[in-house]
């Protein structure tokens, strides 16, 4: 079956391409992901990572 396809992928002018632009791809995302979480505000973190422990609304549960 692999056979049929690559036949067929050899006759596609430029094919080339693909595996390279894929590749540029996976790697811009990683490291914009990257780029985004180490440049992300530590107050903002901390906010986040509290949201668990708020007990503000626990209250307003409970009712």
């Amino acid at each position: 079956m692999f056979e049929q396809i690559k036949h067929n992928m050899e006759t596609i002018a430029g094919v080339a391409i693909y595996p390279i632009l894929s590749l540029l791809i996976f790697f811009a995302f990683f490291v914009g992901l990257a780029i985004w979480v180490y440049s992300y505000r530590k107050e903002k973190i901390e906010e986040m990572s509290n949201i668990p422990f708020g007990n503000e609304n626990l209250n307003d549960f409970l009712k």
